[in-house]
């Protein structure tokens, strides 16, 4: 089994991985991706805190870890379900305007997207 540290070091990676991608590309499906992959990378260090807190959770049959309630042993992995949700709804309103924009202009570049605005 993996260590709380590792998998946080892990989760960071990912995160500056989905960083840059935002930060450095133009492409608008590159940066959806990127900002994927950040979410999942905050929903990774929020599943390993909730496990190494909480003592297991409820899955593997372990009681909760010191001073956490046995209500909300398993709110990290709440909080990932939520999280879930909400990137599943971004993505479909941003590809939803992906489209929109690619049927407008035939392209998905940043650089288009600039007259939107005025």
């Amino acid at each position: 089994m993996l260590s709380l540290p590792s998998v946080l070091l892990l989760s960071a990676v990912l995160f500056a991985i989905g960083a840059y991608g935002v930060i450095a590309r133009r492409n608008l499906l590159v940066m959806l991706m990127s900002i994927e992959l950040q979410l999942n990378a905050v929903n990774l260090a929020l599943a390993a805190f909730s496990r190494h807190f909480a003592g297991g959770g409820g899955a593997g049959g372990l009681p909760p870890g010191p001073g956490v309630a046995p209500g909300l042993a398993d709110s990290g992995q709440m909080f990932v379900l939520m999280s879930m949700a909400v990137a599943a709804c971004e993505v479909a309103v941003g590809l939803a305007l992906l489209i929109a924009l690619f049927r407008w202009k035939r392209s998905v570049l940043t650089d288009d997207m600039a007259e939107l605005a005025g």
